[in-house]
């Protein structure tokens, strides 16, 4: 930066010093007002506020010599009071070019996470993001006992985390409904097992699905979504995992493809369990436990806090019950899908 590139930034101020130190008043209204407004043209155009505060000082120690002795003992006031009015300014254009940048920022995380604007120009705005839309994308979104927002001190550190661990490697970190959102290429798997891991470790406990890589602007909507969908998912099928690969997923969106046929698998194969006492549930958790297990009827009476012989009663009872018998091969495939059905479709708490 040189002498000329700050005079301009200048204009008026030892006049100013000039005139406050020969009557040792304070600078008016008008002149602060002046002050501030030199300061926020001086942010916009990306002058340092250092580098301005030199320049104001050196300023004032060259209209010292010309100054009376009287009015140079107010100098340093009069300077004080300049510095802080710029400086005021100065602050002021740079947040509201920061609070500019996160607007910008969030509406384009929305219109990417959506799909709502026009892909040609999202993939233009994607570059000042650090992404670049002409290739394949993953998205792995963690979820944690709290919201979380780009300000909250966990974002800032996973952020810091992805940096110090990856450097520039086009990846973004965001959130979105209180969730924590990684974008990375879909060639670099590696950025998402970290994010995965330091999410889960930070979140005390929190859920991370990755969704699988897909190309274009478009892409990226899609991983989110199979990532939001295999949030919702694990929940719905009491999934334990703390990390789910949407990939891993894929056979229960196919089953509940065509949700009528699934209703009415379920309703045929275990309709007749409402019949027991006390209704379908126990039965149904039995099957649940049993089919999780392996089919080990030792390992699922452990689950159920049942003996193994009131295991095997209530199997027979089933088998009665429903005329399949779980232990059939041929049977067991059948029971099986629509147990995993009555659990995708909430069955038998909501009617189907």
């Amino acid at each position: 930066m040189t002498v000329l590139d700050t005079e301009s930034y200048l204009e008026g101020y030892a006049e100013v010093l000039a005139g406050a130190c020969a009557t040792s008043r304070r600078l008016t209204r008008d002149e602060l007002a002046s002050l501030r407004t030199q300061g926020e043209r001086a942010a916009e155009a990306g002058v340092g506020l250092r580098t301005m505060v030199r320049a104001h000082l050196a300023a004032a120690r060259a209209i010292r010599p010309g100054l009376k002795a009287a009015a140079a003992d107010h100098l340093l006031a009069a300077t004080e009071q300049a510095v802080d009015a710029f400086a005021e300014g100065h602050e002021r254009a740079q947040r509201l070019a920061v609070r500019q940048e996160e607007a910008a920022r969030r509406e384009f995380v929305d219109d990417l996470l959506y799909g709502r604007s026009d892909l040609g120009r999202l993939a233009e705005r994607a570059v000042r993001f650090g992404l670049l839309l002409s290739h394949a994308h993953a998205v792995a979104v963690a979820r944690g006992p709290e919201s979380y927002d780009d300000g909250h001190p966990l974002t800032r550190r996973l952020g810091a985390a992805l940096v110090a661990r990856f450097g520039d490697r086009h990846i973004l970190l965001t959130t979105k409904d209180g969730r924590l959102i990684c974008i990375a290429p879909g060639d670099q798997s590696d950025v998402l097992r970290y994010f995965a891991k330091q999410a889960y470790g930070a979140t005390d406990g929190g859920r991370v699905a990755v969704g699988r890589a897909h190309p274009g602007a478009g892409g990226v909507v899609h991983s989110y979504e199979e990532a939001l969908n295999a949030l919702d998912l694990a929940d719905r099928m009491g999934l334990d995992d703390p990390v789910l690969q949407a990939s891993d997923l894929l056979v229960y969106p196919v089953l509940t493809r065509d949700r009528q046929a699934m209703a009415d698998l379920v309703l045929s194969a275990l309709g007749p369990l409402r019949q027991a006492r006390g209704g379908a549930r126990p039965l149904l958790d039995t099957l649940e436990a049993y089919f999780d297990t392996g089919c080990v009827a030792a390992e699922a009476a452990r689950r159920l806090n049942l003996s193994v012989r009131a295991l095997t009663y209530r199997l027979d009872r089933i088998h009665r019950l429903t005329g399949a018998d779980p232990g059939d091969p041929v049977h067991r495939y059948t029971l099986q899908t629509a147990v995993i059905g009555a659990r995708l479709l909430d069955w038998p708490q909501q009617e189907i």
